[in-house]
């Protein structure tokens, strides 16, 4: 069982990354700050927001001891923060400037790697703040990074679809195509398992793709016989590419996330579905379970942060695993409704709707006048709001029973677009979407190549088409 305990909605754009120390979540986001929550009760720090990177920050990790956070990001950098006070100790310069998209302290805290958009790979001696190895993968950003438990090797995985095995010298020893679309993110459970051929001990590796797939591996790590990759299985359980995956600290579990919306808990050693989570309403980009509680954090596009209570009781053959995302929005509860709300930025109505005894059909057939006279919303900007927000509900329903024409998704969000706009490049996307996207680099999403002009053209004749389209799924 898992149960959605508590929604933190204080980023005001996507949030990119989640993280645990024994203490606290950290979380980050496009809105260009990281968060910092108290465990006891998910209250914000006094210290956080965390400000300074001048663009988006894409991931954050704590220190082993929890004392020291660091955060990298668009700019160009890694920062390292005081997680007892929140003041800024380092920052980093990427080699190029190039933006960074992941970082990662080494088991032992003797290394903070970060990765970035031009392929470096930077191990920085965290004593001196110095930089101790440098180096570049082959082709493509590098994207995803984890440590071997030792701390002696460490893995990379990049845009263009390939593992990359490095001990601590930054050398390369081992390089496997792992996703044909290309790397997403990649996890190695600090768990050994036992290889009953050699007697060797094995360590459990996940990596994910914008293949949709999730890829379970057995890794060897020995510094006399050198690495071995070993391909285990892949769980096939989501509908598009997964952004994210992360084991439990017992092995036992691994969860990730996806464009598809949705969050999966499998068990790693059959490869299980044990949960499904559909309540983010955008692609889920961030999965964390806490290392010392049965919690896990889920960060998304729609701004929020889920946490989920675990229920820890192993499954027994014949137990039936749930799958939360197949119960249809007329057959919610009055307590799927205000995880809705909350995922909504609608937090301040879930005492009202309760008390209304709001359950999924009375939500979908609620009105502008029921609003105003029986749920006695008096503002008219929050019962537009709240109107709009169960359109959208409405229209993701048909999204679902009946495939959308893929004209009509935006390339960037894979959503139904609303407010179509032509770019140079001659594509159609959401407007929102793009604006965000040359917000932070000139060049065309569909083919890469740099943009010509910034100009975006509304197309009214797409808008139509999709007005129409929607008419006739409505009758």
């Amino acid at each position: 069982m898992a149960t959605l305990i508590h929604t933190l909605a204080d980023h005001s754009d996507d949030v990119n990354y989640c993280a645990f120390s024994s203490s606290c979540l950290a979380t980050c986001s496009l809105d260009k700050t990281i968060r910092v929550y108290s465990l006891s009760n998910f209250t914000e720090l006094p210290y956080s927001p965390l400000k300074g990177h001048t663009y988006a920050v894409h991931c954050c990790c704590f220190s082993p001891s929890g004392r020291v956070l660091a955060s990298c990001s668009t700019d160009g950098t890694t920062a390292l923060w005081d997680a007892r006070d929140g003041r800024r100790l380092a920052v980093l310069q990427q080699p190029g400037a190039s933006p960074v998209r992941v970082c990662r302290f080494s088991p032992e805290a003797t290394y903070l790697l970060s990765g970035a958009a031009d392929g470096s790979v930077v191990l920085w001696n965290v004593q001196s703040l110095k930089l101790y190895r440098s180096g570049n993968v082959k082709g493509g950003s590098l994207v995803a990074c984890a440590f071997s438990p030792n701390g002696n090797f460490f893995v990379t995985g990049s845009s263009s679809g390939d593992l990359t095995i490095w001990d601590d010298k930054m050398r390369c020893l081992y390089n496997e195509k792992a996703h044909d679309l290309g790397v997403t993110c990649c996890d190695i459970s600090s768990h050994p398992v036992s290889d009953s051929e050699n007697g060797f001990q094995y360590f459990q590796m996940a990596s994910c793709g914008q293949d949709n797939q999730i890829k379970l591996w057995l890794i060897l790590f020995a510094d006399f016989l050198g690495v071995e990759l070993k391909y285990k299985c892949t769980l096939n359980g989501h509908s598009a590419p997964v952004l994210a995956c992360a084991f439990s600290c017992d092995g036992q579990m691994i969860v990730s996330g996806s464009v598809d919306k949705c969050v999966i808990i499998y068990e790693t050693s059959m490869g299980n579905t044990l949960h499904t989570l559909s309540q983010h309403t955008r692609y889920v980009t961030t999965c964390a379970f806490a290392p010392h509680s049965p919690l896990l954090a889920t960060g998304s596009m729609d701004k929020t942060v889920h946490i989920w209570q675990l229920d820890l009781r192993q499954p027994c053959a014949g137990d039936t695993v749930e799958d939360e995302s197949k119960v249809a929005v007329e057959d919610w509860s009055e307590d799927d409704v205000s995880a809705w709300l909350c995922a909504q930025d609608l937090a301040d109505f879930v005492g009202l709707f309760k008390m209304n005894n709001i359950d999924g059909k009375e939500l979908l057939n609620l009105t502008k006048e029921s609003l105003a006279n029986e749920l006695k919303i008096e503002s008219l900007g929050q019962r537009s709001k709240v109107l709009q927000k169960i359109e959208e509900l409405r229209m993701t329903m048909i999204s679902v029973s009946v495939p959308v024409p893929d004209e009509f998704l935006c390339p960037i969000t894979r959503e139904l677009m609303t407010d179509p706009v032509i770019a140079t490049d001659g594509y159609s996307y959401e407007r929102e979407a793009m604006e965000n996207w040359i917000s932070n680099r000139r060049s065309s999403p569909m083919t890469n190549l740099p943009l010509h002009s910034l100009m975006l053209t509304p197309n009214r004749t797409l808008k139509m088409a999709i007005s129409r389209w929607l008419e006739t799924q409505q009758k």
